[in-house]
């Protein structure tokens, strides 16, 4: 290859992220013309970007005519510190893996649902089968129940009242009277398990973290051939979920 050869660029992608660019410097909105100046553009490539970028939703048009940011842009940068975050929190998850000889899970509470955020597991050890959505599951989970039991009385009710308590299996909890028992006496809390409830032949145990004011929790599967081992699981997550809450808790 010669000396001048290097990565193929898109001219017109670049233009797109030089408006970008200067959209961003006017909190109160700029004009198509101003923002052609400002980044070199002709008038008339200027105005095709920024109708690209306001059909997509990077860019809206205010009534005065002036440009300003996008929604689409904000939910991006939600998403971006959200991956930032996860990534500080990864290689302890890794390590808990391979201590522990199970696949790791956190999930967190937002918008009203339990959503699982990571899962890191490996070919030794195999996250466990989802095939019911944790949004749907979360009475029969260890990572959902540990969430539920930290949810204040009126946040438990309002989730509880929106999900149904499926039978997932023979020995999933679907009486609303028993799970709320047991969220509040867990016998290995603060750690809450799930003893097949949600797969036959896995159990589960996991404990709560928080990223900021947000509710999660940190969980491992195992196979119930290993149900001995939940009480020593349980006392390397505790220390685990409070590095792992530490660093979901360091400002971007």
């Amino acid at each position: 290859m010669g000396a001048q050869d290097g990565p193929t660029l898109i001219n017109s992608v670049q233009r797109a992220m030089r408006l970008l660019e200067a959209v961003s410097a006017h909190e109160t909105g700029a004009p198509a013309k101003q923002l052609a100046r400002e980044t070199g553009l002709p008038l008339a490539t200027a105005y095709h970007l920024l109708r690209t970028l306001v059909h997509d939703g990077y860019v809206r048009k205010l009534d005065d005519g002036g440009f300003i940011l996008g929604d689409k842009l904000q939910t991006l940068q939600s998403t971006g510190r959200a991956q930032a975050l996860l990534s500080r929190v990864r290689p302890t998850l890794a390590a808990l893996r391979d201590e522990l000889a199970t696949a790791a899970y956190l999930t967190f509470y937002e918008e009203g649902e339990i959503r699982v955020a990571e899962i890191v597991d490996g070919p030794g050890t195999p996250r466990v089968d989802l095939w019911v959505g944790f949004e749907d599951a979360g009475h029969a989970t260890a990572l959902g129940k540990s969430v539920l039991r930290e949810l204040d009385e009126e946040a438990r009710r309002d989730y509880l009242s929106r999900h149904h308590l499926a039978d997932l299996t023979p020995r999933t909890i679907t009486s609303l009277p028993e799970l709320l028992r047991r969220l509040e006496a867990p016998p290995m809390a603060p750690a809450i398990t799930d003893l097949e409830e949600y797969s036959l032949g896995t159990v589960c145990v996991a404990v709560p973290v928080y990223s900021g004011d947000t509710i999660g929790s940190l969980g491992v599967s195992l196979p119930s051939n290993r149900l001995s081992r939940l009480p020593e699981i349980r006392e390397r997550l505790l220390p685990t979920a409070s590095r792992v809450t530490r660093g979901l808790s360091l400002t971007i």
